[in-house]
């Protein structure tokens, strides 16, 4: 029976947020810099760590965008994971199938996502510009779990609809230009299955502000 009650709860998910208003891009501005657990039109967050004064975050540059290899269901506990055990490698962000955004630990703290650019240096992908540069040290990373047992199955409706909002969201929380999100496999070769984080990298890329 999980599964069914997995599925409908993704759908009652994901029409919450297709009927809910979006946010102008005045109040979301506002809203990204506020501190605490805002409610973001559009976004179904759950707060394991909670916003402090953006101006004491983390000096984020870059947003690095990865898929994990999880079936549906696997975002939550590795959020849960992660707010448990802070410095297990992860991210600081986790998206569910269903489009639920969980927030895993504080934004002042370094997650152990980034090291790709620090490895194999053009050996599989031509990463010249982000070798080095593009590390765990600057750049706040987002998990979309689901694409197990097919590592080709691309992100949900839900998770491409909460994606719009947070990666707006993020850029105007930590004043990231949209050129510097990246895709996993655009700063480190994975597997030649399919592109980690490329589709979502680019569908935020050129998101109208």
């Amino acid at each position: 029976m999980r599964p069914v009650l997995f599925s409908l709860r993704a759908a009652l998910a994901l029409l919450l947020n297709l009927l809910a208003p979006p946010a102008s891009a005045e109040d979301l501005a506002a809203l990204a810099r506020s501190s605490g657990t805002p409610e973001i039109p559009g976004l179904r967050i759950v707060w394991l760590a909670r916003w402090g004064d953006p101006h004491l975050a983390h000096p984020w540059t870059n947003i690095i965008v990865h898929q994990t290899e999880g079936p549906a269901g696997s975002a939550r506990a590795g959020a849960l994971a992660q707010a448990k055990n802070p410095k297990r490698r992860g991210v600081t962000i986790w998206v569910e199938t269903d489009g639920t955004v969980y927030w895993a630990v504080p934004e002042t703290l370094v997650t152990l996502h980034g090291d790709g650019a620090n490895r194999n240096d053009n050996r599989y992908v031509d990463n010249a510009s982000t070798y080095r540069k593009v590390v765990r040290d600057n750049s706040i990373g987002v998990e979309f779990a689901g694409n197990y047992p097919d590592v080709t199955t691309p992100p949900t409706e839900a998770q491409l609809a909460a994606w719009r909002v947070l990666s707006k969201l993020l850029r105007l929380r930590y004043n990231i230009p949209r050129e510097r999100i990246y895709a996993h496999n655009w700063i480190d070769y994975k597997d030649a299955r399919y592109c980690e984080g490329c589709a979502l990298a680019r569908l935020a890329r050129a998101a109208p502000d």
